[in-house]
Protein backbone atom coordinates (compact mmCIF):
# COMPACT_ATOMS: atom_id res chain seq x y z
CA UNK A 1 0.00 0.00 0.00
CA UNK A 2 1.26 3.46 -0.82
CA UNK A 3 1.41 5.34 2.48
CA UNK A 4 2.46 8.71 1.08
CA UNK A 5 0.47 11.60 -0.33
CA UNK A 6 0.49 10.11 -3.84
CA UNK A 7 2.70 8.51 -6.43
CA UNK A 8 5.04 10.97 -8.05
CA UNK A 9 4.99 11.37 -11.83
CA UNK A 10 8.61 10.08 -12.22
CA UNK A 11 7.66 6.95 -10.24
CA UNK A 12 4.64 6.35 -12.43
CA UNK A 13 6.62 6.95 -15.63
CA UNK A 14 9.30 4.52 -14.41
CA UNK A 15 6.63 1.90 -13.73
CA UNK A 16 4.95 2.33 -17.13
CA UNK A 17 7.99 3.13 -19.26
CA UNK A 18 8.02 -0.24 -21.04
CA UNK A 19 4.54 0.50 -22.39
CA UNK A 20 5.71 3.96 -23.46
CA UNK A 21 8.59 2.46 -25.48
CA UNK A 22 6.13 0.23 -27.33
CA UNK A 23 3.72 3.11 -27.93
CA UNK A 24 6.49 5.24 -29.43
CA UNK A 25 7.16 2.53 -32.02
CA UNK A 26 3.44 2.09 -32.69
CA UNK A 27 3.18 5.83 -33.32
CA UNK A 28 6.29 6.27 -35.48
CA UNK A 29 5.87 3.35 -37.89
CA UNK A 30 2.42 4.28 -39.33
CA UNK A 31 3.43 7.94 -39.79
CA UNK A 32 6.67 7.00 -41.53
CA UNK A 33 4.91 4.57 -43.88
CA UNK A 34 2.11 7.04 -44.61
CA UNK A 35 4.14 10.23 -44.97
CA UNK A 36 7.55 9.11 -46.21
CA UNK A 37 6.79 5.91 -48.11
CA UNK A 38 3.45 7.15 -49.45
CA UNK A 39 1.22 4.29 -48.31
CA UNK A 40 -1.91 6.44 -48.15
CA UNK A 41 -4.18 3.41 -47.92
CA UNK A 42 -3.03 2.89 -44.34
CA UNK A 43 -5.50 5.51 -43.16
CA UNK A 44 -8.41 4.09 -41.12
CA UNK A 45 -11.65 6.11 -40.83
CA UNK A 46 -11.66 7.93 -37.50
CA UNK A 47 -15.22 6.87 -36.48
CA UNK A 48 -14.08 3.21 -36.46
CA UNK A 49 -11.23 3.97 -34.05
CA UNK A 50 -13.40 6.25 -31.92
CA UNK A 51 -16.06 3.54 -31.57
CA UNK A 52 -13.40 1.01 -30.52
CA UNK A 53 -11.97 3.53 -28.05
CA UNK A 54 -15.39 4.04 -26.47
CA UNK A 55 -15.94 0.31 -26.04
CA UNK A 56 -12.43 -0.10 -24.61
CA UNK A 57 -13.02 2.71 -22.12
CA UNK A 58 -16.16 0.96 -20.83
CA UNK A 59 -14.34 -2.36 -20.41
CA UNK A 60 -11.30 -0.79 -18.72
CA UNK A 61 -13.56 1.16 -16.38
CA UNK A 62 -15.55 -1.97 -15.53
CA UNK A 63 -12.37 -3.92 -14.71
CA UNK A 64 -10.91 -1.16 -12.56
CA UNK A 65 -14.14 -0.87 -10.60
CA UNK A 66 -14.25 -4.60 -9.94
CA UNK A 67 -10.58 -4.88 -8.96
CA UNK A 68 -10.92 -1.90 -6.63
CA UNK A 69 -13.88 -3.66 -5.00
CA UNK A 70 -11.72 -6.79 -4.52
CA UNK A 71 -9.07 -4.76 -2.71
CA UNK A 72 -11.71 -2.96 -0.64
CA UNK A 73 -13.24 -6.29 0.37
CA UNK A 74 -9.81 -7.66 1.32
CA UNK A 75 -9.13 -4.59 3.45
CA UNK A 76 -12.49 -5.01 5.20
CA UNK A 77 -11.84 -8.71 5.92
CA UNK A 78 -8.46 -8.03 7.51
CA UNK A 79 -9.87 -5.13 9.52
CA UNK A 80 -12.47 -7.56 10.87
CA UNK A 81 -9.71 -10.06 11.69
CA UNK A 82 -7.85 -7.39 13.67
CA UNK A 83 -10.95 -6.34 15.60
CA UNK A 84 -11.75 -9.95 16.45
CA UNK A 85 -8.11 -10.46 17.47
CA UNK A 86 -8.33 -7.61 19.98
CA UNK A 87 -11.44 -9.18 21.45
CA UNK A 88 -9.67 -12.54 21.62
CA UNK A 89 -6.78 -10.96 23.49
CA UNK A 90 -9.11 -9.40 26.04
CA UNK A 91 -11.10 -12.54 26.81
CA UNK A 92 -7.91 -14.64 26.91
CA UNK A 93 -6.53 -12.26 29.50
CA UNK A 94 -9.67 -11.73 31.58
CA UNK A 95 -11.17 -15.24 31.59
CA UNK A 96 -8.10 -16.94 33.06
CA UNK A 97 -6.22 -16.46 36.29
CA UNK A 98 -3.19 -18.41 35.05
CA UNK A 99 -0.84 -16.12 33.05
CA UNK A 100 0.65 -19.12 31.24
CA UNK A 101 -2.73 -20.16 29.91
CA UNK A 102 -3.39 -16.62 28.72
CA UNK A 103 0.02 -16.40 27.07
CA UNK A 104 -0.48 -19.72 25.32
CA UNK A 105 -3.82 -18.65 23.84
CA UNK A 106 -2.53 -15.27 22.69
CA UNK A 107 0.75 -16.61 21.29
CA UNK A 108 -1.07 -19.36 19.42
CA UNK A 109 -3.34 -16.73 17.92
CA UNK A 110 -0.31 -14.73 16.81
CA UNK A 111 1.00 -17.91 15.18
CA UNK A 112 -2.32 -18.18 13.31
CA UNK A 113 -2.00 -14.60 12.05
CA UNK A 114 1.57 -15.32 10.97
CA UNK A 115 0.68 -18.50 9.10
CA UNK A 116 -2.29 -16.80 7.43
CA UNK A 117 -0.27 -13.84 6.13
CA UNK A 118 2.41 -16.17 4.80
CA UNK A 119 -0.27 -18.15 2.97
CA UNK A 120 -1.60 -14.94 1.47
CA UNK A 121 1.86 -14.12 0.08
CA UNK A 122 2.24 -17.46 -1.72
CA UNK A 123 2.46 -17.08 -5.49
CA UNK A 124 -0.41 -17.93 -7.81
CA UNK A 125 0.07 -18.39 -11.55
CA UNK A 126 -2.32 -15.56 -12.45
CA UNK A 127 -0.64 -12.96 -10.24
CA UNK A 128 1.37 -10.16 -11.83
CA UNK A 129 4.31 -9.62 -9.47
CA UNK A 130 6.57 -11.61 -11.81
CA UNK A 131 5.92 -9.25 -14.71
CA UNK A 132 8.92 -7.10 -15.52
CA UNK A 133 7.44 -3.72 -14.58
CA UNK A 134 6.29 -5.02 -11.16
CA UNK A 135 9.40 -7.09 -10.43
CA UNK A 136 11.53 -4.08 -11.29
CA UNK A 137 9.54 -1.80 -9.01
CA UNK A 138 10.18 -4.11 -6.05
CA UNK A 139 13.63 -2.58 -5.71
CA UNK A 140 11.89 0.23 -3.82
CA UNK A 141 10.46 -1.98 -1.03
CA UNK A 142 10.78 -5.38 0.65
CA UNK A 143 8.23 -8.13 1.27
CA UNK A 144 8.68 -9.31 4.89
CA UNK A 145 7.37 -12.80 4.13
CA UNK A 146 10.07 -13.26 1.46
CA UNK A 147 12.88 -12.27 3.83
CA UNK A 148 12.21 -14.51 6.87
CA UNK A 149 11.28 -18.23 6.71
CA UNK A 150 7.89 -19.18 8.11
CA UNK A 151 9.49 -21.67 10.49
CA UNK A 152 11.52 -18.95 12.16
CA UNK A 153 8.48 -16.73 12.61
CA UNK A 154 6.26 -19.50 13.98
CA UNK A 155 8.99 -20.57 16.43
CA UNK A 156 8.41 -17.30 18.31
CA UNK A 157 4.86 -18.32 19.23
CA UNK A 158 4.60 -22.13 19.22
CA UNK A 159 6.15 -24.85 21.34
CA UNK A 160 8.68 -27.15 19.67
CA UNK A 161 6.15 -29.98 19.57
CA UNK A 162 3.40 -27.86 18.06
CA UNK A 163 5.81 -26.29 15.56
CA UNK A 164 6.98 -29.67 14.28
CA UNK A 165 3.38 -30.76 13.82
CA UNK A 166 2.27 -27.57 12.06
CA UNK A 167 5.18 -27.69 9.60
CA UNK A 168 3.95 -31.09 8.38
CA UNK A 169 0.44 -29.84 7.60
CA UNK A 170 -0.95 -28.33 4.42
CA UNK A 171 -3.11 -25.41 5.50
CA UNK A 172 -1.05 -24.34 8.51
CA UNK A 173 -3.40 -21.58 9.65
CA UNK A 174 -6.30 -24.04 9.82
CA UNK A 175 -4.35 -26.51 11.94
CA UNK A 176 -3.04 -23.82 14.29
CA UNK A 177 -6.61 -22.80 15.01
CA UNK A 178 -7.43 -26.48 15.52
CA UNK A 179 -4.72 -26.61 18.20
CA UNK A 180 -6.32 -23.54 19.74
CA UNK A 181 -9.65 -25.33 20.01
CA UNK A 182 -8.02 -28.40 21.54
CA UNK A 183 -6.32 -26.20 24.10
CA UNK A 184 -9.65 -24.61 25.04
CA UNK A 185 -11.20 -28.04 25.47
CA UNK A 186 -8.44 -29.06 27.88
CA UNK A 187 -8.85 -25.86 29.88
CA UNK A 188 -12.61 -26.43 30.08
CA UNK A 189 -12.11 -29.98 31.34
CA UNK A 190 -9.78 -28.62 34.00
CA UNK A 191 -12.59 -26.22 34.96
CA UNK A 192 -10.45 -23.18 34.19
CA UNK A 193 -13.47 -21.67 32.42
CA UNK A 194 -17.21 -22.23 32.66
CA UNK A 195 -19.40 -23.53 29.87
CA UNK A 196 -20.59 -20.12 28.66
CA UNK A 197 -17.02 -18.82 28.44
CA UNK A 198 -15.94 -21.95 26.59
CA UNK A 199 -18.79 -21.62 24.09
CA UNK A 200 -18.07 -17.93 23.53
CA UNK A 201 -14.40 -18.60 22.76
CA UNK A 202 -15.33 -21.47 20.45
CA UNK A 203 -17.65 -19.10 18.60
CA UNK A 204 -14.66 -16.78 18.29
CA UNK A 205 -12.66 -19.58 16.67
CA UNK A 206 -15.55 -20.22 14.28
CA UNK A 207 -15.57 -16.53 13.31
CA UNK A 208 -11.82 -16.62 12.68
CA UNK A 209 -12.38 -19.58 10.36
CA UNK A 210 -15.09 -17.61 8.53
CA UNK A 211 -12.74 -14.66 7.96
CA UNK A 212 -9.93 -17.00 6.96
CA UNK A 213 -12.21 -18.56 4.36
CA UNK A 214 -13.11 -15.14 2.98
CA UNK A 215 -9.50 -14.04 2.58
CA UNK A 216 -8.58 -17.41 1.05
CA UNK A 217 -11.43 -17.00 -1.44
CA UNK A 218 -9.99 -13.70 -2.66
CA UNK A 219 -6.49 -15.18 -2.80
CA UNK A 220 -7.51 -18.31 -4.70
CA UNK A 221 -10.17 -16.80 -6.97
CA UNK A 222 -8.61 -14.54 -9.60
CA UNK A 223 -10.41 -11.75 -11.39
CA UNK A 224 -12.37 -13.72 -14.06
CA UNK A 225 -9.94 -14.60 -16.82
CA UNK A 226 -12.48 -14.02 -19.61
CA UNK A 227 -12.83 -10.37 -18.57
CA UNK A 228 -9.10 -9.98 -18.05
CA UNK A 229 -8.19 -11.21 -21.54
CA UNK A 230 -10.88 -9.19 -23.34
CA UNK A 231 -9.70 -6.08 -21.49
CA UNK A 232 -6.09 -6.68 -22.58
CA UNK A 233 -7.05 -7.45 -26.20
CA UNK A 234 -9.25 -4.37 -26.55
CA UNK A 235 -6.59 -2.05 -25.11
CA UNK A 236 -3.85 -3.46 -27.36
CA UNK A 237 -6.05 -3.35 -30.44
CA UNK A 238 -7.07 0.23 -29.76
CA UNK A 239 -3.46 1.35 -29.16
CA UNK A 240 -2.40 -0.34 -32.41
CA UNK A 241 -5.15 1.22 -34.55
CA UNK A 242 -5.21 4.68 -32.98
CA UNK A 243 -2.29 6.16 -34.99
CA UNK A 244 -3.83 4.88 -38.27
CA UNK A 245 -7.09 6.62 -37.45
CA UNK A 246 -5.35 9.94 -36.73
CA UNK A 247 -3.28 10.12 -39.94
CA UNK A 248 -5.85 11.77 -42.20
CA UNK A 249 -7.14 14.05 -39.46
CA UNK A 250 -3.72 15.55 -38.74
CA UNK A 251 -2.80 15.73 -42.42
CA UNK A 252 -5.75 18.09 -42.91
CA UNK A 253 -4.00 20.57 -40.60
CA UNK A 254 -1.44 21.23 -43.36
CA UNK A 255 -4.04 23.52 -44.95
CA UNK A 256 -4.12 25.71 -41.83
CA UNK A 257 -0.40 26.29 -41.20
CA UNK A 258 2.56 27.85 -42.95
CA UNK A 259 6.29 27.67 -42.45
CA UNK A 260 8.37 24.70 -41.39
CA UNK A 261 5.44 22.59 -40.22
CA UNK A 262 3.47 22.86 -43.45
CA UNK A 263 3.35 19.45 -45.07
CA UNK A 264 4.56 17.76 -41.89
CA UNK A 265 1.63 18.16 -39.49
CA UNK A 266 0.97 14.43 -39.72
CA UNK A 267 3.99 13.88 -37.45
CA UNK A 268 1.93 15.25 -34.58
CA UNK A 269 0.17 11.90 -34.66
CA UNK A 270 3.17 10.46 -32.80
CA UNK A 271 2.98 12.49 -29.55
CA UNK A 272 -0.82 12.61 -29.45
CA UNK A 273 -1.28 8.89 -30.10
CA UNK A 274 1.33 8.11 -27.42
CA UNK A 275 -0.43 10.33 -24.90
CA UNK A 276 -3.89 8.86 -25.53
CA UNK A 277 -2.70 5.26 -25.70
CA UNK A 278 -0.61 5.69 -22.55
CA UNK A 279 -3.77 6.71 -20.71
CA UNK A 280 -5.43 3.42 -21.67
CA UNK A 281 -2.41 1.19 -21.00
CA UNK A 282 -1.81 2.89 -17.65
CA UNK A 283 -5.40 2.33 -16.57
CA UNK A 284 -5.08 -1.32 -17.56
CA UNK A 285 -1.82 -1.64 -15.62
CA UNK A 286 -3.33 0.01 -12.54
CA UNK A 287 -6.30 -2.36 -12.65
CA UNK A 288 -4.00 -5.35 -13.01
CA UNK A 289 -1.94 -4.25 -10.00
CA UNK A 290 -5.10 -3.98 -7.88
CA UNK A 291 -6.84 -7.26 -8.70
CA UNK A 292 -4.69 -9.45 -6.37
CA UNK A 293 -4.47 -7.61 -3.03
CA UNK A 294 -2.12 -10.09 -1.29
CA UNK A 295 0.48 -10.88 -3.97
CA UNK A 296 3.22 -8.59 -2.66
CA UNK A 297 2.67 -5.65 -4.99
CA UNK A 298 3.05 -1.99 -4.11
CA UNK A 299 -0.74 -1.56 -3.92
CA UNK A 300 -1.45 -4.57 -1.67
CA UNK A 301 -3.47 -4.57 1.53
CA UNK A 302 -0.74 -4.09 4.22
CA UNK A 303 -1.30 -7.38 6.06
CA UNK A 304 2.32 -7.52 7.29
CA UNK A 305 1.97 -4.16 9.00
CA UNK A 306 -1.45 -5.10 10.39
CA UNK A 307 -0.14 -8.32 11.90
CA UNK A 308 2.88 -6.57 13.40
CA UNK A 309 0.65 -3.95 15.01
CA UNK A 310 -1.60 -6.68 16.36
CA UNK A 311 1.39 -8.55 17.76
CA UNK A 312 2.45 -5.42 19.64
CA UNK A 313 -1.04 -4.83 21.02
CA UNK A 314 -1.66 -8.41 22.16
CA UNK A 315 1.75 -8.73 23.78
CA UNK A 316 1.08 -5.47 25.60
CA UNK A 317 -2.05 -7.18 27.01
CA UNK A 318 0.36 -9.68 28.55
CA UNK A 319 2.41 -6.87 30.11
CA UNK A 320 5.43 -7.52 27.90
CA UNK A 321 7.80 -4.65 27.18
CA UNK A 322 10.33 -6.28 24.81
CA UNK A 323 8.22 -5.62 21.75
CA UNK A 324 9.10 -5.51 18.03
CA UNK A 325 9.16 -2.20 16.22
CA UNK A 326 6.20 -1.33 13.98
CA UNK A 327 6.88 -1.80 10.29
CA UNK A 328 7.74 1.46 8.55
CA UNK A 329 7.16 2.41 4.89
CA UNK A 330 10.00 2.05 2.42
CA UNK A 331 9.79 4.76 -0.22
CA UNK A 332 6.19 5.27 0.96
CA UNK A 333 5.34 1.57 0.37
CA UNK A 334 4.17 -0.49 3.33
CA UNK A 335 3.15 -4.14 3.22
Amino acid sequence: MHAGKSYKLPEFLFWTRRSIYTLIILGLVPVFLYHNIGLKWLNIPWPVVALLGTATAFIVGFKNTQTYNRTGEAQQIWTTILNLSRAWGLVSRDYFDNPEDTKGLIYRHLAWLTALRYQMREHRIWESTVKKHNAEYRQFYNIPEKETPLKKELAKFLSVEDLEYILTTGNKATHIMSLQSQSLKKLFKKEQIVLLQFMEMERGIKEFYVQQGKTEQIKDSPYPRQYAIINTLFVRLFCFLLPFGMLKEFEKLDELVDGIMKGHMVWLVVPFSIMISWMYTSLEQVGESTENPFEGGANDVPISQMCRNMEIELREFLGETDLPEPLKPQNNIIL
